[in-house]
């Protein structure tokens, strides 16, 4: 009888910055129960890769975990992959970091469990060209990637049962194809079909390799998972006992063994790719409806479908700013920190970079993603940590300095103030925003937002709510069905057409309510918000002063009245103030009466934990909301934002002058997720607007003063 071997490759990652509370149950629910198994079954022998982050929580909270998995190790069933330790995305980082994070995870894993790793697990198994030749550096061999890549290569799945080679400036790396079919049928379809497609390929691929490489939280994790994989149906028990019991024609091997032996069936070289639903996320929401309906469409032409790939990971950065702005920050903190003198402060520094490379924060999908708002802070705070140890490195606090460049690599200049206390990023060519606003203390940007964003799988919604499809918590399932956590959650779909950041400066139709702002279907009467201002800089002393102005129009009735706004940041060094001065001049010929505004936008985890406190002009007492409510207060000349989380705790003040009406309400999108459809909290917006009479040439001023308080 002809042999096959099943190489199985298990993948379990939590990301920097996750709850304890996750970690614990995703180890008790997935990862333990794997152990278990393997331990019930030794003739089934495979491979397992953890990311960093988890192996650090495990070696704190669960030693018994490593241990259990040593002893796996010791005895040959379990062969462990090295990867980069943070799991960052590759092809997003440095080569240096590339290489500098897969030792790191190989020198772990031979200290701890006395293993040689060859092959390396590719975060969301994302792959470009470049690959092989950083990847060899670091002293990989091989690694799998989703089969997808290799059929638009023009290889067909019968090409799949062996690995291939491919190179880089003459560097190789061995690849194998991980097979589709196996991953959507382990663990979903009956044991009895799994084992007989495998027979199948016995008998067409004899002394080949099949290859099933995927996460390890869809066995035990995802929602009806424990039940299905470990509990009353136990098919992961049957499967491997299924396993055992046919290895007169089927071996279980980790890939290391296979790639060391088998020989590679030809040379291959793979476009740019990852799994079928990342391409597919990647996409523009018009055409992630398009290419949708295409597949249905062609679902019976395998032939056609190999060649309809959708985007590829780099999508990410043009669809999200926030994406963008998080990725170009680190590589600008990268090459800061590779500047240092060698030393263990540049490691030290160097491993915050990397903990801030962890990929969750870096793209959305049903698994997770930018969404997330607790990774971003994570990422950020490493971010802001690495930075401070190379700023310090290149001079004595305090400081103040002016720091200019196309930070995030869209052709035109930022203008960065940096002191020894706070790091504000101005985007001069959008509103002269304030696009990131770092508080070194807290290790925390206060302005890390999210802009409300169609996203492609809005329309399945829509269309299911239309159609009566929803289903809420405790219904059952049904065919066509829509899972929503809450009732009318369509309802709540707003879409921003401009950026979420801070310092931008509205013109209201004067119409305009809290609640038409608020769902951002309001008159916007300037051309302020989203266009260029010009930008000045003095520096002088221990102060930095950003002067940005725009000559812009102002439609009132009928007319385009031109209208300059001057804005003036300054910063100084060793303070934790901000002032903000404001300067508005009717650049026309007659009076006008407009609304305007400045909206500030404030990343601040926990909207519920979050609070806004508001001081009138009039009186001395102080009323407060939480960050996740709606809310108008007049005549407000003092303004407190605050963090009572644990890690977070702090306050930012404002004082205003004049006194101004406010706005509030939270930054909320709907977004899905393998539990369904939920609102999340993405930070708290915060509209300071005046009814004003401009008069020609006769400017009308304000001021504000930002105070950061680490002490509640």
């Amino acid at each position: 009888m002809h042999r096959l071997t099943l190489s199985l490759v298990i993948h379990n990652h939590q990301p920097v910055g996750n709850f304890d509370f996750v970690f614990a149950h995703a180890t008790e629910r997935a990862y333990d129960p794997i152990l278990t198994a393997l331990e019930r079954h030794p003739g089934v022998r495979l491979s397992l890769h953890y990311t960093g982050p988890l192996y650090d929580w495990l070696a704190v909270h669960r030693p018994d975990h490593i241990d259990r998995l040593r002893a796996l190790v010791a005895r040959g069933q379990v062969e462990l992959l090295t990867g980069a330790y943070y799991e960052p995305i590759l092809v997003a980082i440095p080569d240096a970091d590339k290489v500098g994070q897969i030792r790191k995870m190989t020198r772990f894993l031979q200290e701890t469990f006395g293993c040689e790793p060859t092959g390396a697990w590719l975060a969301e198994r994302v792959w470009e060209p470049h690959l092989p030749k950083p990847l060899a550096e670091a002293g990989v061999r091989y690694t799998l990637l989703d089969d997808t890549p290799f059929k638009m290569a023009g290889l067909t799945d019968d090409d799949l049962f062996g690995p291939y080679v491919t190179e880089e400036q003459g560097r190789t790396l061995t690849v194998f194809g991980n097979v589709t079919y196996l991953r959507y049928a382990v663990p979903w379809r009956p044991v009895e079909e799994v084992m007989a497609w495998l027979r199948e390929q016995a008998e067409a691929h004899p002394a080949g390799v099949a290859v099933m490489g995927d996460d390890g939280e869809k066995f035990g994790l995802w929602p009806g998972t424990w039940d299905h994989c470990w509990g009353e149906k136990a098919w992961m028990d049957r499967f491997f006992a299924a396993l055992e019991a046919n290895r007169d024609w089927l071996s279980t091997r980790p890939l290391g063994e296979v790639a060391a032996e088998m020989g590679p069936l030809g040379r291959v070289y793979l476009p740019c790719a990852s799994y079928e639903e990342m391409m597919h996320w990647a996409l523009p929401p018009a055409d992630f409806a398009s290419l949708k309906r295409l597949r249905e469409e062609f679902a019976d032409r395998p032939d056609l479908l190999r060649f309809l790939k959708g985007g590829h990971w780099r999508g990410f950065l043009a669809r999200y700013d926030e994406v963008n702005q998080m990725h170009k920050k680190m590589l600008w903190v990268s090459r800061k920190v590779h500047a240092m003198p060698k030393g263990p402060e540049k490691e030290r520094a160097l491993d915050h970079v990397w903990a801030a490379q962890c990929n969750c924060g870096y793209w959305h999908g049903l698994f997770g993603g930018i969404y997330l708002f607790h990774i971003r802070v994570a990422n950020y705070a490493n971010l802001i940590a690495a930075e401070t140890i190379a700023d310090r490195a290149a001079g004595p606090a305090p400081w103040a300095r002016v720091e200019r460049g196309d930070l995030d690599a869209d052709g035109h200049e930022e203008i960065v103030l940096n002191t020894d206390r706070q790091v504000l990023t101005f985007k001069p060519s959008y509103g002269g925003a304030l696009v990131e606003w770092d508080w070194r203390e807290r290790r925390y940007n206060l302005v890390n937002t999210m802009t409300r964003r169609r996203e492609g799988y809005h329309r399945e919604l829509l269309a299911a709510a239309e159609e009566g499809r929803l289903l809420l918590p405790g219904q059952e399932d049904r065919p066509g069905g829509v899972r929503v956590k809450e009732p009318d959650i369509h309802t709540r779909l707003f879409h921003d057409w401009y950026r979420r950041v801070s310092l931008l400066d509205h013109f209201l139709h004067p119409e305009t309510t809290l609640e038409t702002f608020y769902q951002a279907r309001y008159g916007e009467q300037g051309d302020f918000v989203n266009q260029p201002y010009a930008a000045q800089v003095q520096e002088g002393g221990d102060a930095i002063v950003l002067r940005l102005v725009r000559d812009g129009s102002v439609w009132v009735d009928d007319r385009r009245v031109a209208v300059r706004v001057e804005k003036e940041v300054e910063a100084r060094a060793g303070s934790d103030d901000l002032h903000v001065r404001y300067r508005l001049t009717n650049l026309g010929d007659a009076p006008v009466t407009v609304r305007f505004g400045v909206e500030w936008n404030w990343g601040i985890v926990g909207g519920e934990q979050g609070e806004l406190q508001v001081g009138e002009q009039q009186g001395d007492e102080w009323v407060s909301r939480r960050l996740n409510e709606v809310g108008e207060h007049v005549a407000v000349s003092q303004l407190t934002v605050v963090s009572s989380l644990p890690d977070l705790a702090g306050a930012v003040s404002l004082s205003l002058r004049p006194s101004a009406t406010l706005w509030h309400f939270p930054l909320e999108v709907v977004s899905n997720s393998e539990a369904g459809y939920e609102r999340v909290y993405q930070g708290a917006c915060t509209f300071l607007w005046w009814d004003l009479l401009l008069e020609p040439a006769r400017p009308w001023g304000a001021t504000t003063t930002c105070t950061l308080n680490p002490e509640l």
